[in-house]
């Protein structure tokens, strides 16, 4: 509460930070760092479908492994190509694998919200509210009552009765060879874990999902569902599954078949598979196979995804940020300040996240550091443990903190970022630009506080001040769009970084994310694009990706 003044006062009005908080959104802003910085690297694969449409990797080539960045060379990939078109294939191995495939451990409130978004689709904040309600109680057949066990938790515990009741129960609707010998029994990895409650479980295993299908809403049920059936899986004993990969080769070239097939289904009878089997044909050693399909595919390494929700709380989970009560209010908070976006699932900061998170690790590092963080948080363990003292604890940390606010207030320069419209404002004359404040982005005259003239930013000319601001900030290069033929190709900016455009825009559209040269391709006539990488810079044509060596 001392520091999110201060960020208001330097960045925007309504920003907030705290030591969860603020390390999550580092965590979120460092990842948007690394995609923005990535390089795309082109990669060649060869790829063979065998007769009876078995699809099949090329692993080696002239006795050497083959791996995804192995072929890097169009003209190398050629030649591999047409090695490969040789017709005499035979299988020359064939590995089979048994593998056990052990049950999950029951839930506790991180792999309940990861589950839940990966399996159901919700978000952190709706499994928690569905959690609290079945927790504290709903209509069943036997009257209201807690249908699972308390929802915020990082311990993997259960009660003796419970484990007994689970066991009777797989026996005798599974039968015997679905129930191991012993009980499975779990521990909680985290550190500094807190073994107050159980994992998450039905208090009631007579309230089956059937059951509980005539009294819960469709959300409830689904969740109810997926806990329900994780608390048997975990007392099942494993799937058992049999991997199978067959190596087929000519003079040159091998290539690998790969299967699968459930041999016991073990705990996937109440869990589930999310794996589909892929069962082979009875192959032989010496068989000879004909190829169906053989081709060469283009391919662009890809850059780190993005947190999901439940990504960031396995992530927060793996550090030793937070509590299981702290996951989904705080990206409730990152959302509701504006810090992040989610689109598609995925969590995306804005550029008030990348200000706050530089003021942050420039004059605050601690706030945002993930190790003094987690550190904190086992300190906080110890001291309702009296292990530690609670006085010293604060003083180590406040004293130095409020010289920071202190220093902060005069050392820290404001990064208040305005978009300048280009507009008289209607009052004294001034400028007029868009600023953001707690609700959202609006128009103010830039005399403010002696002019209080402000309107709010309907989208219609939100658009029109974005393309007004667009031009404004632009940079000519002095090539002529090769799209329309009139306009000039510019240099801008955008929350996703740099691009060029056309001057013309709206009415021409041309974008691209690298310089448009004055050169065209020789083979299609389209614009060729400046790449400049770490091995050097080179000319790409747009349409048909030919490269070639840039001229000094």
């Amino acid at each position: 509460y001392k520091l999110s003044p201060l960020l208001g006062q330097k960045i925007q009005r309504g920003l907030s930070a705290g030591r969860v908080q603020s390390a999550a959104l580092k965590i979120i802003v460092d990842r948007e760092k690394e995609i923005r910085a990535f390089v795309p690297l082109e990669y060649f694969s060869i790829d063979m479908i065998f007769q009876k449409d078995l699809d099949a990797e090329l692993v080696e080539f002239d006795k050497a492994k083959i791996e995804k960045l192995t072929i890097i060379n169009k003209d190398r990939a050629k030649l591999v190509l047409e090695a490969c078109k040789n017709e005499a294939y035979t299988i020359s191995d064939i590995e089979s694998k048994e593998r056990k495939i052990a049950p999950p451990p029951p839930f506790m409130t991180s792999t309940l919200q990861q589950s839940a978004s990966n399996r159901l689709g919700f978000n952190p904040k709706k499994t928690m509210m569905i959690a609290q309600k079945l927790y504290e109680g709903v209509n069943t057949h036997e009257g209201v009552m807690g249908v699972i066990t308390y929802m915020r938790t990082d311990s993997l515990n259960l009660a003796k009765e419970a484990i007994e009741n689970a066991r009777k129960f797989i026996q005798a609707n599974f039968g015997q060879d679905y129930l191991p010998s012993q009980a499975n029994v779990y521990t909680t990895k985290a550190k500094g874990a807190q073994e107050a409650h159980e994992a998450i479980r039905p208090t009631n295993l007579s309230f089956t999902p059937e059951i509980a299908a005539k009294f819960l809403d469709k959300d409830e049920l689904k969740l109810y569902t997926l806990i329900y059936n994780r608390f048997l899986a975990c007392q099942m004993n494993p799937a058992i599954s049999q991997t199978q990969n067959v190596f087929v080769k000519n003079d040159r070239a091998v290539f690998k078949i790969s299967g699968r097939k459930i041999l016991f289904d073990g705990y996937y009878k109440v869990y589930g598979d999310m794996d589909k089997d892929k069962i082979l044909p009875n192959f032989k050693i010496g068989e000879n196979l004909k190829i169906q399909n053989l081709e060469m595919n283009s391919h662009f390494t890809e850059p780190p995804s993005r947190y999901s929700e439940a990504g960031l709380v396995k992530k927060l989970e793996s550090l030793g940020i937070g509590r299981p009560s702290t996951y989904a209010p705080t990206i409730s908070i990152l959302t509701s300040r504006d810090y992040v976006k989610i689109d598609k699932k995925q969590l995306i900061p804005s550029e008030v996240a990348f200000n706050v998170t530089e003021v942050l690790e420039k004059n605050f590092s601690d706030i945002v550091d993930s190790k003094f963080t987690s550190n904190l948080e086992n300190t906080l363990d110890e001291i309702a443990e009296d292990k530690a003292d609670w006085q010293e604890t604060l003083k180590e940390f406040y004293y130095p903190f409020m010289r920071k606010i202190e220093e902060g207030k005069t050392k820290i320069a404001s990064q208040k970022t305005v978009t300048k419209l280009g507009e008289s404002c209607p009052d004294c004359g001034g400028e007029l630009a868009i600023r953001k404040g707690r609700f959202g982005e609006f128009v103010a005259c830039l005399n403010f506080p002696k002019c209080k003239y402000s309107r709010n930013l309907k989208s219609e000319s939100k658009n029109e001040s974005e393309n007004t601001a667009a031009k404004a900030k632009a940079n000519g290069t002095g090539i002529t769009c090769p799209s329309c033929q009139k306009g000039e190709i510019v240099e801008r900016f955008s929350k996703r970084g740099k691009f060029y455009g056309c001057s013309a825009y709206p009415k021409c559209n041309f974008i691209s994310k690298y310089k448009p040269s004055e050169e065209k391709c020789e083979e299609c006539g389209e614009t060729l694009v400046i790449k400049e990488l770490k091995k050097g810079t080179f000319l790409e044509c747009l349409k048909c990706k030919i490269k070639k060596e840039m001229k000094d």
